[in-house]
């Protein structure tokens, strides 16, 4: 059994980035990733897979990421960002220790991992917002021909039955897979809702520059311009998205609405889509099961907070998407969040 003061569940950059902070303060504390090596949430995701957001804006606290500044990252590149900044500050960090049970104690937190108990003062929830990929239960129906795989497990076309494709969900992932796929197959993208674009660049400059400078991209999440950001929803960065959609090479289809063997129906329609391939592009659910903490999630799951700030004593979260502004889950600004977490510990 391990002793801690604080004990930080998840090696991401959230994770990471509160390490940095707490070693500055001399505080004792130990992170635990369920990783085999560090990077590995990025490094295991699709092999075209860059970010929208420029390496100026891609860094944590302390280390710039190497490389042209606006240019774009990719996957690998900041799984290997991440091992080396863990490398660099000399992080506590230990790896394969996936938590199956946290809960309060007297005198403060047991996490039980399967080979080890670590007991803490204070623990930070750390595990960012990709934890249960979820697939729409239609996906029980498609007959044993079609191959069909959630997001997060598809890697390159070499994958991919011949045929066409249909990506269900209309997010920047669904949108960078549609495009990547769409140069020698039949390839149709379903969107729930209207899909808006943003452009990556706004007069030669990253469009976080200009969401930074206008005060947006750190808009408090319960301010009167966080609450108007929030409402927005996430656009697509980038243009390519709409001119594949112009030259017919990305087909645009109606939020899926029932599968039956190879045939997919739409919202609106009763005319099915035959497909040879489907891509889930249909996000994540969050996954707190192990937390054996009463009133901590309300009646959907989600964690109820302010800023991070439990009403839990001595539990907190950190890399939750708007925990206090659009950048709490990106790469270059959880560190704020960090920063303020970090002197309350």
């Amino acid at each position: 059994m391990r002793h801690v003061e604080v004990l930080i569940i998840g090696s991401g950059q959230a994770g990471q980035a509160l390490g940095y902070y707490l070693k500055r303060q001399k505080v004792s504390f130990m992170i635990l990733g369920k990783e085999k090596r560090l990077g590995d949430t990025w490094r295991y995701r699709y092999d075209s897979l860059v970010l929208f957001t420029p390496r100026w804006f891609s860094s944590l606290p302390g280390l710039a990421l190497k490389g042209d500044p606006n240019g774009y990252p990719s996957k690998d590149e900041i799984a290997n960002y991440l091992e080396n900044y863990a490398n660099h500050f000399d992080l506590p960090v230990e790896l394969g220790k996936t938590v199956i049970s946290l809960e309060k104690i007297e005198d403060g937190f047991r996490a039980v991992t399967e080979d080890g108990e670590y007991l803490a003062r204070k623990v930070v929830v750390a595990t960012g917002p990709f934890q249960r990929p979820y697939i729409p239960s239609m996906a029980a129906n498609a007959a044993e021909e079609v191959y069909h795989i959630h997001s997060s497990q598809y890697r390159n076309p070499s994958q991919l039955n011949p045929g066409s494709l249909l990506v269900v969900g209309s997010g920047n992932s669904g949108a960078q897979i549609a495009a990547e796929l769409c140069h020698d197959r039949k390839v149709f993208l379903s969107a729930g809702h209207p899909i808006k674009h943003m452009p990556q660049q706004l007069l030669g400059k990253s469009i976080f520059l200009w969401l930074r400078k206008t005060g947006l991209l750190y808009a408090a999440a319960d301010g009167w311009r966080g609450r108007w950001f929030q409402n927005q929803g996430d656009p697509i960065f980038g243009q390519e998205l709409k001119r594949l959609i112009k030259q017919g090479k990305i087909n645009m289809m109606p939020r899926a609405a029932s599968m039956q063997g190879n045939r997919v129906t739409f919202d609106g329609s009763d005319i099915p889509l035959v497909v040879d391939n489907i891509i889930w592009a249909t996000g994540f659910r969050s996954d707190y099961s192990w937390i054996r903490i009463p009133k901590l999630m309300d009646g959907s799951g989600n964690v109820i907070h302010h800023q991070g700030v439990t009403s839990v004593q001595g539990l907190y979260f950190l890399g939750l998407p708007w925990q206090r502004s659009r950048g709490s889950s990106l790469v270059g600004g959880v560190g704020l969040d960090a920063e303020m977490l970090s002197g309350m510990l």
